[in-house]
């Protein structure tokens, strides 16, 4: 269990200095964090809103998020059970090595297996991370994702608050995945869990963050970070889980840092929250580092997806591969703008990138814009991109057959999802997305 609960909370009223300040005497922070958080929240203050007129920014519209309603900080109820829908990930989920849960903005539960702790590993909510193992995070906190790189980010930065910080030692290989599960209750609140792996040379670990939360009406924001290290030979599996309920708006960064002969594979699966801004990005920095990709998304209503997705290849001898899937129907909207980039070192690079959308209704829409940069000469880059509606005539073929027309659509749907489900070696993962699928199939 967190300790925070026997802490007076402060009163942090708006995005000020001194609700900055008050934070970090809530958390029991030493000085330098405080330093960090207050030079986050004077970038803050200085970088504009980004709007439909700068690159990048085209095709979302943040103007009707209201910052100056929302609450920086939601004390979750101590006493309150733990949420159903909470309790029922954690049972499909079965075995795991470790469990963190936040609610609203604290860390409320957390555990890691006995084994575990004895050989090094550091499994633990990140405002604990920053008490108890400093050396650690002072060195590596933000400096993945900067602060200063965009607004929202230096306000997650200035506000972070729960979060997790997972430390795999040298050779440590975990055989069963972590998980963290980030849940609000509190509508009207801004929450921003930071993610923080640190995989030192040759071990092994799996990591999923889960993003859930109570149904509500008021405008909710969400602003996650996950900053992932690897060092030498290590391998990484990160699963980046949103199932936000439609009050929720959410614009986050996940990013990579790979060294030499390094792996890490991620999927992110959305198909909550109102809008969705993530940027997905790995930096292969070291030879023979190895990136994959995976994406699905599923869009209804008036859902908003986009995804800024970056392979950048340093080094030489890296390989990514990216294949990012996703359905739209009703007016949801759904933009992916993915870039390969190979700098003058990165000889000997593989790099591919593949983007499918498929839209079920006629009022929905996608808009797929896959780039390349490339200042290498010795290397293979490809990348493709389509959006397609159904095929009448593979209807008509399946419904000859005996099947009803609901049958044949939501067949077709499920192949076009197959070829990443895959590639996910988690079970109940796949078992978990067949489900939201179905749950989102209404013709």
């Amino acid at each position: 269990m967190s300790d925070h609960s026997t802490v007076q909370a402060p009163a942090l009223a708006g995005f000020t200095r001194e609700a900055v300040e008050a934070l970090s005497a809530r958390m029991g922070e030493p000085g330098w964090a405080l330093e960090q958080r207050l030079a986050a929240f004077a970038a803050f203050e200085a970088l504009p809103m980004p709007t439909v007129h700068d690159e990048g920014w085209r095709k979302t519209d943040l103007s009707g998020l209201r910052l100056g309603s929302l609450r920086p900080f939601a004390e979750p109820d101590g006493r309150a059970a733990l949420p159903a829908q909470v309790s029922a990930w954690l049972e499909a989920a079965g075995a795991r090595a470790g469990f963190l849960l936040q609610r609203d903005s604290l860390t409320v539960q957390r555990d890691l297996d006995g084994a575990l702790r004895r050989k090094g590993v550091i499994f633990t909510d990140l405002d604990a991370a920053v008490r108890e193992h400093a050396g650690l995070l002072r060195e590596h906190l933000h400096t993945c994702v900067r602060p200063d790189e965009m607004k929202l980010h230096a306000l997650h930065a200035a506000f972070r608050s729960g979060g997790t910080f997972l430390y795999v030692p040298r050779g440590v290989e975990v055989e069963v995945p972590l998980l963290s599960h980030a849940w609000i209750d509190t509508e009207g609140a801004a929450v921003f869990p930071h993610t923080l792996v640190l995989a030192e040379s040759g071990s092994k670990v799996t990591l999923i963050d889960a993003y859930r939360s109570a149904e509500g009406q008021a405008q909710t924001l969400a602003v996650p970070v996950v900053e992932l290290i690897l060092r030498d030979g290590s391998t990484v599996r990160y699963v980046n889980h949103q199932d936000w309920s439609r009050h929720v708006w959410q614009v986050g960064v996940i990013r990579a840092l790979l060294e030499r002969d390094t792996t890490v594979n991620s999927l992110v699966i959305a198909f909550g929250a109102q809008l969705m801004r993530l940027g997905v990005e790995a930096l292969l920095r070291g030879s023979g580092a190895t990136s994959e990709m995976l994406g699905v998304f599923f869009g209804d209503r008036r859902q908003h997806y986009d995804f800024q997705t970056l392979q950048e290849h340093v080094a030489t001898s890296t390989t990514s591969n990216l294949l990012y899937k996703g359905a739209l129907t009703d007016q949801a909207r759904s933009v992916f703008s993915g870039m390969i980039r190979a700098h003058y070192g990165a000889q000997k690079t593989n790099a591919f990138q593949i983007n499918r959308n498929l839209i079920l209704s006629e009022q929905a829409k996608a808009d797929s814009m896959p780039k390349l940069e490339i200042m290498a000469n010795d290397l293979r880059c490809t990348h493709g991109a389509s959006v397609s509606r159904l095929d009448e005539e593979h209807i008509f073929y399946l419904r000859s057959r005996g099947l009803t027309r609901v049958q044949a659509v939501r067949m077709i749907v499920e192949g076009f999802f197959s070829d990443v489900l895959d590639r996910i070696p988690l079970p109940y993962i796949r078992e978990a997305l067949e489900r939201e699928i179905a749950a989102k199939m209404r013709v």
